[in-house]
């Protein structure tokens, strides 16, 4: 693997999505709009909906539009043949693999902060912990989603299998991560099940820094989750294939 090559790589992919304007948008404005809509909704709730689960929603919102960015864009890549192409050069699959993850995690950051700031400050929701440290853990969740959809586009041999690989990957995380109910009110065997999926760890780093938890447990799931983005970025180098049959 070779540092500069990487370098190269995620230079040439933040390009394309600089001139990609479109898709710019979607990773940036639709969670936004999302959450703004959400708000809106419950502006005139006694309830406190959007302090309760704003913070949920944005553990797992820029996860699942980087996921589903990044297994497209990756998967194009093999379908008109330019990682067939490159890998004639020098380049490994690693250096394309890991120049991908940098390029879209600089683009999560940015969706991440974006989000964020966009709950806290126009929305107004409140926290009881660190803004900025929230901020870090859904650039951090952003970033898995971008490394679950790199491994997940592995799988795929056509981009609408990308697209179906989302309710696959993502929808049953939704489901047992404690944004539908508490997890430990869920049967046992669900709650297990819920342990070792990585959403789980994405919104209790949330929960926490939503309700002033010590910063420590924060940092404990932010561990986690990067071990889970090492974990797919890693069993992505290993399945994928230099083009789509």
């Amino acid at each position: 693997m070779s540092a500069k090559r990487t370098a190269a790589t995620a230079a040439r992919i933040l390009t394309q999505l600089r001139h990609d304007r479109r898709t710019v948008a979607i990773m940036v404005l639709i969670p936004c709009l999302l959450l703004g809509l959400i708000a809106w909704m419950f502006a005139d709730s006694p309830y406190p909906v959007l302090d309760t689960f704003g913070p949920l929603l944005l553990g797992v919102f820029p996860a699942i539009v980087m996921f589903l960015v990044t297994s497209v864009a990756t998967l194009r890549e093999r379908t008109s043949g330019t990682l067939e192409r490159l890998m004639t050069t020098p380049i490994s699959k690693a250096d394309f693999l890991l120049g991908y993850a940098i390029a879209f995690a600089a683009a999560a950051a940015v969706q991440a902060v974006v989000l964020t700031a966009f709950a806290i400050w126009v929305c107004g929701m409140e926290v009881a912990g660190s803004a900025w440290l929230m901020m870090g853990v859904a650039v951090a969740d952003a970033v898995l989603g971008s490394s679950l959809g790199l491994a997940a586009s592995a799988l795929a041999r056509t981009e609408f299998q990308a697209v179906q690989m989302m309710p696959a990957v993502m929808l049953p995380q939704l489901a047992v991560c404690g944004l539908v109910m508490p997890r430990e009110q869920m049967p046992q065997v669900l709650e297990w099940f819920s342990r070792i999926v990585p959403f789980s760890y994405a919104t209790d780093a949330m929960q926490d820094i939503s309700t002033a938890a010590p910063v420590v447990e924060v940092w404990m799931n932010i561990g986690i989750i990067a071990g889970f983005v090492a974990l797919s970025l890693t069993a992505g180098v290993i399945t994928l294939r230099r083009r789509t049959a």
